[in-house]
């Protein structure tokens, strides 16, 4: 078990630091990595992991803190996992709309039945930037994809993602149910029981 005080998340997002801090609570102390640079490392991992690390060790590098880093995305089945890391720039970089946009007309003939999809989020804490041992927390949330947006609530893929135990998309969830069910809050969940929090 790690005893942490404080933690820099590797993170320029203030809504993740913000929702972060209220799942730690106040026990630690949880600073932003855009505090000691404005500068993003280049995600060049081949997978969640590999970049949640690559991200960790960066943030942990700069604030000389233990640190932790998220990456996550979506992952269709009948696309062979994509598209996965690169989940935010799809589109090339034009944004969640466009990224939905090319994502329904890749399935746009896929039958029901093989719509099947997760969500994933790697959390990886290191103690120091060259910690051998990271602690990594992997977050599932099953469910399919629609074929036309669903609901106004959430980000990214979530007005096409369909939750079947709620019969509704991820965008049509309340912030406060979507936080229990998501992938990021099973990570979390995970992450807090190895820390023993």
């Amino acid at each position: 078990m790690i005893k942490l005080t404080q933690l820099v998340l590797a993170s320029h997002n203030a809504g993740k630091l913000k929702e972060l801090q209220a799942m730690l609570g106040e026990s630690v102390q949880v600073r932003s990595v855009g505090e000691f640079s404005s500068v993003e490392p280049e995600e060049t991992g081949l997978s969640f992991i590999e970049n949640a690390i690559l991200k960790a060790r960066n943030a942990s590098r700069v604030s000389g803190l233990p640190a932790l880093a998220d990456d996550s995305g979506l992952a269709v089945d009948f696309l062979g996992g994509a598209p996965g890391i690169y989940s935010a720039r799809y589109a090339d970089g034009q944004g969640d709309a466009a990224n939905n946009a090319k994502l329904l007309e890749v399935m746009r003939e896929v039958p029901d039945a093989e719509r099947g999809a997760q969500f994933v989020c790697c959390l990886a804490l290191v103690r120091h930037a060259d910690d051998p041992l990271p602690i990594i927390c992997e977050g599932l949330w099953h469910g399919s994809i629609l074929h036309q947006p669903q609901g106004a609530n959430g980000f990214g893929y979530d007005p096409l993602f369909w939750v079947a135990e709620r019969h509704c998309s991820s965008a049509e969830l309340s912030p406060a149910d979507k936080n229990q069910l998501s992938h990021r809050a099973r990570a979390m969940a995970l992450f807090k029981q190895r820390l023993g929090l």
